[in-house]
């Protein structure tokens, strides 16, 4: 890291600022993933019970 010189603040933050960008993203996909599953799960566990729409 000391080949950047004066731009190792700005090139380090741009590297921090993209990492917790990131680890954002993946935290709002695993966390949409869950509700999602269990949705998937409510709406099945509704079509065995006989109480979902057309039974296929």
């Amino acid at each position: 890291m000391s080949g950047l010189g004066a731009y190792a603040v700005p090139v380090l933050a741009a590297y921090g600022v993209t990492i917790a960008l990131l680890g954002g993203l993946v935290a709002a996909s695993l966390a949409r993933a869950a509700r999602v599953r269990r949705a998937l799960g409510e709406a099945e566990a509704a079509r065995a019970a006989g109480r979902g729409s057309d039974a296929a």
